[in-house]
């Protein structure tokens, strides 16, 4: 069954009662609407009127939903995993810590290769020459030493955008940056949410090692999905739509993220499933049962 993504931009007061979540509407004349706790995937508190209760917090933190919150300008800022990730999740974690650093450079190399092979399945997509990304993506080496990720990020960068804007990537810069900020931010959700339930520590990364940031791992594993994301923002700007305020009809639209299909090798399922297959093979690869993260390939 899809997961389901929820976002409140409007006061609202979120409880649970009988498995359900209740949604109120304090402000307005209008009856609760519920939904089944186990239905959802990821919720987005946006407007900063909400109230939530901690037994709704708990409720859905249990059922494995990753609750995200977002600051004053609704940019999602904080986000609420559980701490038990399944009955082996000590030892996934011994596994995980222990990791070799020859392991851990493999990873890096499956990572960065699919997540360049992905950017230039875009490229083809929308018509740009992408060759050479798919050449750099066979050239990756243990640990990614020639940093062709690098190379890959400024053509694709300079490339993807070219047809509507004159388009620099950067966390503060100009439109549509604020789009790919606030759909990698859901991406993230959605990869810890993973991460958790296939027993792993967000934290600590293969290649992301910043002490200061509790998704190191995260970041690494949703590289090859980011692509995803960017096509979503390409659809967008090529709409020629107004980019400048993120506003709730554009934020709907990243938030479709979870139910985009991502094709496998046997089979296309949701991203929000797919994740949970990725995850999982790299508990595997920890474990030694498995050297393969299985990630998705940009379909044409």
């Amino acid at each position: 069954m899809i997961k389901r993504t929820l976002m409140f931009s409007n006061p609202a007061y979120l409880s649970h009662k009988n498995s359900q979540l209740v949604i109120s509407f304090p402000d307005e004349e209008r009856d609760d609407r519920t939904v089944p706790i186990e239905d959802i995937g990821v919720v987005v508190l946006e407007n900063q009127q909400i109230t939530i209760s901690h037994g709704c917090i708990a409720a859905l933190v249990q059922n494995n939903v990753a609750l995200v919150s977002c600051d004053s300008s609704h940019m999602p800022t904080g986000l609420i995993l559980p701490l038990d990730g399944g009955n082996t999740q000590a030892e996934r974690f011994r596994y995980q810590i222990e990791a070799s650093v020859p392991l851990k450079k493999q990873l890096w190399q499956q990572t960065i290769q699919q997540k360049i092979y992905n950017q230039a399945r875009v490229l083809q997509m929308i018509g740009i020459d992408a060759a050479n990304m798919f050449r750099w993506s066979k050239c990756v080496k243990s640990g990614d030493p020639d940093n062709y990720e690098g190379r890959a990020a400024a053509y694709y960068w300079q490339n993807i955008f070219s047809h509507y804007l004159n388009f620099n990537r950067g966390r503060t810069g100009e439109p549509p940056n604020n789009l790919l900020n606030y759909g990698y931010a859901i991406l993230r959700a959605i990869t810890a949410r993973s991460l958790v339930s296939s027993g792993l520590l967000p934290t600590l990364g293969i290649f992301h090692r910043n002490k200061y940031n509790a998704y190191c791992l995260a970041d690494d594993i949703m590289e090859p999905y980011r692509p995803f994301v960017d096509l979503i923002v390409y659809d967008i700007v090529a709409e020629g739509v107004g980019l400048s305020e993120l506003n709730t009809t554009l934020k709907t639209r990243l938030l479709q993220l979870p139910q985009v299909d991502v094709s496998f090798d046997d089979m296309t399922s949701p991203l929000l499933v797919g994740m949970s297959r990725t995850t999982a093979s790299l508990a595997r690869c920890f474990e030694g049962a498995s050297r393969k993260i299985n990630y998705p390939t940009m379909s044409l």
